[in-house]
């Protein structure tokens, strides 16, 4: 499936890294789905990733994470069955699975249990840049100021 957003890219700025990802993501989406997840947002800025890895240890599983990206890793070692198998249904391959991040969003927690690993995540915007409250002013506009001016000479300007 080819996805073409040079429409949507045309009339908005700074949406380049957003575009990509949608674009990436529309590629993978079309290749291996192993092992499953599910995804669920668990409060406002609160969220959870449920990976399905029956059969693997906690020592097999590697999780990193990187600015804006998740990677959860499994290394089977091959190992022959004691025994002969009849039937081989439950999957024991390696994977990599990737799971691109918004700003700010970090890993709290990871377990491992009856086969599941869940990766509890939350997002935690630094003070600096949660939006504020800009009051307004009456009067006319100040002039323009050299931007090598005293900033004390702005504010008494102001």
């Amino acid at each position: 499936m080819r996805l073409d957003l040079t429409p949507y890219r045309r009339s908005t700025v700074g949406f380049d890294r957003l575009f990509d990802m949608i674009e990436t993501n529309a590629r993978a989406a079309s290749s291996d789905n192993y092992p499953p997840f599910n995804l669920e947002r668990i409060a406002q800025d609160r969220y959870r990733i449920t990976l399905a890895v029956a059969g693997f240890a906690r020592d097999e599983i590697a999780i990193t994470a990187q600015q804006n990206l998740l990677l959860v890793s499994g290394k089977k070692d091959e190992k022959a069955p004691e025994g002969q198998l009849l039937h081989v249904g439950i999957a024991n391959r390696s994977f990599e699975r990737r799971f691109e991040l918004a700003d700010f969003v970090l890993v709290h927690d990871a377990r491992l249990a009856d086969g599941l690993l869940v990766i509890d995540l939350v997002r935690e915007v630094p003070e600096a840049m949660k939006p504020k409250s800009i009051a307004i002013k009456t009067g006319a506009p100040l002039a323009a100021v050299d931007a090598s001016a005293d900033p004390a000479a702005i504010d008494q300007a102001a």
